[in-house]
């Protein structure tokens, strides 16, 4: 370790509070600290470099320093890095909500811009209530999420999020939320078909005693990310949004981690043929550049708030930096290179390669479940592979195997138990062969030495 990494790390532990982060325990260690980025790697600041296996918390696309991308924001730069959207227009904001209605499901057709996957879902639950309070329904006040959902971390989406170690310190603050059991195949007891039946059915019981309150059913589609990487049932999704209209409630789908590409299609709504009121997007939509969201809707919903001479009307939410022109260019560079770069036509080639790693890694031991969604993975280790008994948590099992791919060159994530693989989009075969085998060598070789030193610990 060099001086200056030293220094840093010094400072960062003096003034610095990270997110999702026990800092008793940060405090506690010798973290990595990213000085710069080429490609699909990360480089630290003794010069160490390591595969971007979660592409940055799940954001960026085409990799690091991408010279398209990079030259849009340069060239915004000369002309100007902000204007407000209140009661102005801005170039790069206009050309881009053209851009994302026409790649969207057919029927969204208005675009909100905000900054962050919680506040675009902070919008759509606003955008359905204040809905049915301007077309007289005024009796829609309630939500139905699915347990263990997470849609982010601002009142409004912790409140309609279903993770207690997340949101249950908060619930005196948020209002009363709905909640369907997740389809979650590897934790039932059952067929994948009977999971997502299951699911459904509670659903519906709950439309059936409240279905004159509820406003909008909330979902991630296919997956859930920070709950565990679970992968949804065929045709949960198509389930909910027929009930969605059967009891005439709104279907806001947060395609947060999901969309641009995450799942093998630009949204995962489209392997259902799923056309939601409300869609929620971010991470992936400026390419993992620039802090940028946006919320579509349809034309109907848009009407009901563009009534003229009625100020009660109006939806009375805004950011300072909506419509930030900065991320909008780097947005529009991105959807370009979804073009150039023919990146949704590369997929199925490296989804496939996925798919034949995650074979061999669900025959290994304490390898609970290895399931994918696209581009997406999750490898959930276990204590036990017959009962499914998971390691505890205080074990940080995942955590300490992710530790062990460090030093082969790869950089990963856990959420608890499950090592979660989220590479951009983007990423050439080779590199995602390469991140592949250290995963594989570290599950063969790795994990059980993690498990036994935490035995002889214990």
């Amino acid at each position: 370790m060099n001086e200056n990494t030293q220094r840093l790390i010094e400072l960062d532990k003096r003034y610095l509070w990270h997110p999702f982060t026990q800092m008793a325990d940060w405090l506690s260690c010798t973290p990595v600290v990213i000085e710069s980025g080429e490609g699909f790697y990360l480089i630290d600041t003794d010069g160490n470099r390591y595969i971007d296996g979660v592409s940055s918390l799940w954001c960026n696309v085409h990799g690091h320093r991408v010279k398209k991308i990079d030259d849009a924001i340069r060239a915004q730069l000369d002309k100007i890095a902000h204007s407000t959207l209140l009661g102005l227009g801005q170039t790069q904001a206009i050309e881009l909500a053209e851009k994302l209605v026409q790649i969207a499901p057919a029927g969204l057709e208005k675009v909100f811009y905000s900054d962050s996957g919680a506040t675009a879902v902070e919008i759509a639950i606003k955008i359905a209530y204040q809905y049915w309070q301007n077309t007289g329904r005024t009796e829609k006040t309630k939500f139905i999420a699915l347990k263990e959902a997470y849609h982010g971390d601002t009142i409004g989406s912790v409140s309609v999020g279903g993770m207690d170690l997340f949101h249950g310190i908060f619930k005196s603050l948020i209002f009363k939320t709905y909640y369907a059991p997740t389809p979650n195949p590897y934790r039932f007891e059952g067929t994948p078909a009977q999971c997502a039946k299951n699911s459904l059915e509670a659903m519906e019981a709950i439309l059936k005693r409240h279905g004159e309150q509820i406003a909008a059913i909330v979902v991630e589609p296919l997956v859930q990310g920070a709950s565990g990487i679970i992968v949804h049932p065929a045709g949960f999704l198509k389930g909910v949004e027929q009930l969605a209209r059967k009891y005439d409630v709104l279907l806001i789908v947060d395609e947060v981690a999901t969309g641009f590409g995450r799942t093998g299609k630009m949204f995962a709504c489209e392997h259902e043929d799923v056309h939601p009121d409300l869609m929620c997007m971010a991470k992936g939509i400026s390419a993992g550049y620039l802090p940028l969201a946006a919320t579509l809707t349809t034309q109907t919903i848009f009407d009901a708030f563009a009534v003229s001479g009625d100020i009660h009307k109006t939806f009375y939410h805004g950011h300072t930096y909506t419509g930030n022109a900065l991320g909008c260019a780097a947005a529009l560079a991105s959807l370009e290179l979804f073009e150039e770069n023919k990146i949704l036509e590369t997929m199925p080639e490296k989804i496939d390669l996925i798919s034949q790693y995650f074979e061999r890694f669900a025959e290994l031991p304490h390898v609970g479940d290895a399931r994918q969604c696209g581009m997406i993975g999750r490898i959930e280790l276990v204590k036990d592979k017959q009962t499914k008994e998971p390691f505890p948590s205080q074990d940080k099992i995942g955590a300490k195997v992710c530790a062990a791919m460090r030093p082969k060159g790869a950089m990963m994530r856990p959420l608890g138990n499950v090592i979660v693989l989220m590479p951009a989009v983007g990423m050439n075969i080779e590199t995602l062969t390469q991140l592949l085998d250290i995963i594989e060598e570290t599950l063969e070789e790795d994990l059980m030495k993690v498990i036994t030193a935490q035995t002889k610990f214990l």
